[in-house]
């Protein structure tokens, strides 16, 4: 069945890119190719593109560039193979909840979501593992990591990076995704993370409903609010053009005190995953990815941040070979004069200002950077570090 799922993966990507009578000729590139191929191989490869996504210090810039659309959404299970998996797990329906939304809020390569109340009275939602994903999941690594042992095989220097470690990473992470008892216990801790720092009256986390976890099913408190995928979708909502940019300035800032105060950090930031709730807090999602910040990156990013606030382009060059892992001499002055140009080129991005009047005669302005210019200026920052025969580990790219 695998191997006639691939087959007919390979056999559509191709099919996408021939000429169509009538239609314009589509535009071929390799890395959009892969996308498409990975989004309909599935879990493994669609996770495998979001590892690619948020990796810049590893992949090359046109990959990561095009694997930041790389979707996971798949076609939802029937409901009664979900039924059967939450009932195998926790007994029956009946027992537990007053109804189970049979239509899923969503669904994924690995699990998908339904709306339910329990018996208590609680709404909450349940994520529901789909049933032999783990089997197919580690039979797709074994594949990927004996390719990645022939690749290195073949070009043994290859970026300075080892093919099988990556490999070994992104293992690691989906098999924790596979642990729903994980993701629960690391939301708890995000909660406890939010609550120590009076952060509670602007984000929050799902409470989760232990008796009703497993490994393979997921309960937890229903936080109401629409996805941040973009301002645009928010605004409309809200009538305030300026919440969904303050949602997002709270939403970055909490992240980041995250990453410097817990012993991990939510690996997989998006706007999927975070929320803007009815009551004007954050709410954040999904805690099945996280990562984690070695004592010498950490220490390097903290002296990165005071070069970075001090304008002293040598010390943040001094700061990045902290971090990274090289084998050759670096000429410090000449990486720190190329951080300047590029860090001044940063600095000049223009914003798009916006002004709009308010339904009560207010007027308000928002501004709008270019997404793609600013994602171009950083991959061209992690060019520069390569270029000088540094390799920044993964944790700086995530």
């Amino acid at each position: 069945a695998r191997t006639f799922q691939a087959y007919m993966a390979f056999s559509d990507t191709f099919r996408e890119f021939l000429p169509q009578p009538g239609r314009p000729a589509p535009v071929f590139s390799v890395p959009k190719a892969v996308r498409s191929l990975f989004e309909r191989l599935g879990a493994t490869y669609i996770k495998l593109g979001q590892f690619i996504a948020s990796s810049p210090t590893i992949f090359p810039k046109e990959y990561v560039l095009e694997f930041q659309k790389c979707l996971d959404k798949t076609d939802p299970l029937e409901w009664r193979v979900i039924k059967r998996v939450i009932e195998k797990e926790l007994g029956p329906i009946s027992n537990t909840f007053i109804y189970v939304d049979t239509k899923p809020l969503a669904s994924a390569s690995i699990a998908q979501v339904h709306a339910a109340k329990l018996k208590t009275g609680e709404d909450v939602v349940i994520k529901v593992q789909k049933p032999g994903i783990d089997a197919s999941l580690k039979a797709d690594l074994s594949f990927v990591y004996v390719a990645s042992r022939v690749l290195e095989f073949l070009q043994p220097d290859w970026e300075r990076t080892s093919l099988s470690g990556i490999v070994g990473d992104i293992r690691s992470s989906m098999l924790e995704e596979l642990d729903f008892e994980k993701e629960a216990t690391n939301t708890e801790e995000f909660g406890r993370f939010l609550a120590q720092n009076n952060l509670l009256n602007v984000a929050t986390a799902p409470k989760v409903y232990r008796k009703y976890t497993t490994k393979k099913v997921f309960t937890m408190e229903r936080l109401r609010g629409i996805s941040m995928l973009d301002e645009e979708t928010i605004s409309k909502v809200t009538k305030d053009p300026e919440m969904g940019q303050q949602a997002i300035i709270s939403a970055l800032n909490i992240w980041t005190t995250s990453v410097m105060k817990m012993p991990w950090f939510h690996a997989d930031v998006h706007a999927g995953n975070l929320l803007l709730l009815d009551d004007g807090r954050v709410g954040f999602i999904d805690f099945g990815i996280v990562g984690r910040v070695s004592e010498k990156t950490f220490k390097a990013v903290n002296e990165l941040s005071v070069a970075l606030s001090l304008g002293d382009y040598r010390g943040m060059a001094q700061a990045l070979c902290n971090m990274g892992a090289t084998d050759d001499k670096i000429d410090i002055d000449k990486f720190g004069h190329d951080l300047e140009l590029v860090m001044r080129r940063i600095a000049s991005v223009q914003p798009d200002m916006t002004i709009a009047e308010m339904q009560d005669g207010s007027v308000a302005g928002s501004l709008d950077f270019d997404e793609s210019e600013v994602t171009n200026l950083l991959l061209e920052l992690v060019d520069i570090t390569e270029d000088n025969g540094l390799k920044l580990p993964r944790e700086f790219g995530l």
